[in-house]
């Protein structure tokens, strides 16, 4: 069995939630202890491993550590051993990945151009453990000059590396508006204010906006997944709630769809009686990968390597906050299987780690 394959399999039956990982956190320590590197925690539950080879500069690789709740459903005889939680999102083998390419760090990081900084990371499922691990100050402190980071991908081919230029995954935001009218009986409608009939032409409003009011060559996603409105059949409702996701890249487009959203909320309280309420929280930022960093490595790795993706991912990713620290660059690696991320029976081939693995290995030689 190949050190990769079996982190996996060890990680995956102790998947843990959020940002208190223990036994992932003692599992990877384990196997670092041993190794020529030293080893802190710039957060509780996060784990760094700096190989030190007496440069200037430090390149930076990072690997994600929580799992989901997720009831798990493979059939696998290493499945996870805690109900309710699984590794439904190839976070096991990113930390195989990066845990495999800290043995052969051990062997070489000497010879590199730059010190090696690997960073296993809580929470990017919830809430964003990448945030507050880059507020502490450690990728200056180890005057790290650029990140990479790597999440398997169902829908490429197995083995598959990709990646592309600026956009590459969304930035993210739930939506809730909450719609305040006034009841009264169907047969006095004229008495109430319908907070039904007005959430429904305020949804087509936003949608209208989001269409035409931006280009369409312009990366972004304004939906709304549910909506609910009266008590009974012959009640004009008082109140709707509608609850959606906004998603961009460029801060400028996600502002602006943001104001108009506001905008139009208010238009229909002044003109119609209603109160309406927004919330729209902060979500991650996208991850853009950085033009110049994109080209050199695409230049050193070789164009044949990596496939460049057409479009961009709209999912999220908390990769992003890195970016906005240091440049980085975030690769898919795919697994041919075409299960999706967080599915009960979300599985691989592990033979695909050894490739995430030669990945990290050539780039930890660009100068």
């Amino acid at each position: 069995m190949s050190e990769a394959l079996k982190f996996r399999r060890d990680l995956h039956k102790i998947p843990e939630l959020g940002m208190e990982l223990p036994k992932t956190y003692a599992y990877i320590k384990n196997v670092l202890k041993t190794l020529p590197c030293e080893i802190f925690s710039p957060i509780p539950y996060s784990v760094c491993a700096f190989f030190d080879a007496g440069r200037e500069k430090t390149v930076a690789f990072r690997s994600d550590m929580d799992a989901l709740p997720v009831e798990e459903k493979t059939g696998r005889d290493f499945a996870s051993e805690y109900p309710g939680r699984m590794h439904a999102c190839g976070h096991d083998g990113h930390m195989a990945m990066l845990l495999t390419f800290a043995l052969r760090l051990s062997e070489i990081y000497q010879t590199l151009p730059n010190n090696i900084l690997l960073i296993f990371q809580p929470g990017e499922e919830n809430p964003g453990g990448a945030g507050p691990l880059c507020e502490t100050g450690f990728l200056e402190k180890y005057h790290v000059k650029r990140i990479y980071g790597c999440h398997l991908w169902p829908m490429l081919p197995k083995g598959a590396v990709a990646s592309r230029k600026n956009e590459m995954m969304a930035r993210s935001s739930e939506i809730n508006i909450d719609i305040t009218g006034k009841a009264a009986h169907a047969a006095k409608y004229k008495e109430g204010i319908d907070a039904l009939e007005y959430g429904a032409q305020m949804l087509t409003d936003i949608y209208t906006m989001e269409k035409e009011e931006i280009g369409k060559d312009v990366y972004r996603l304004l939906r709304f997944g549910r909506m609910e409105s009266g008590t009974i059949r012959n009640v004009v409702s008082s109140h709707t709630r509608i609850e959606g996701t906004m998603r961009a890249f460029q801060d400028e487009i996600y502002d602006y769809m943001k104001r108009r959203i506001h905008e139009i909320a208010r238009g229909y309280d002044e003109k119609y009686g209603l109160k309406t309420e927004i919330d729209i929280n902060t979500g991650y930022p996208a991850v853009m990968n950085d033009p110049q960093l994109y080209d050199e490595t695409m230049a050193f790795l070789g164009q044949d390597s990596v496939t460049a993706l057409e479009t961009p991912e709209m999912i999220t990713e908390d990769f992003a906050y890195y970016q906005k620290y240091v440049p980085g660059m975030f690769f898919f690696l795919g697994t041919g299987t075409g299960i999706a991320l967080h599915a009960d029976h979300f599985d691989f081939d592990e033979a695909v780690l050894d490739e995430g693995v030669g990945l990290y290995l050539k780039l930890c030689k660009m100068p």
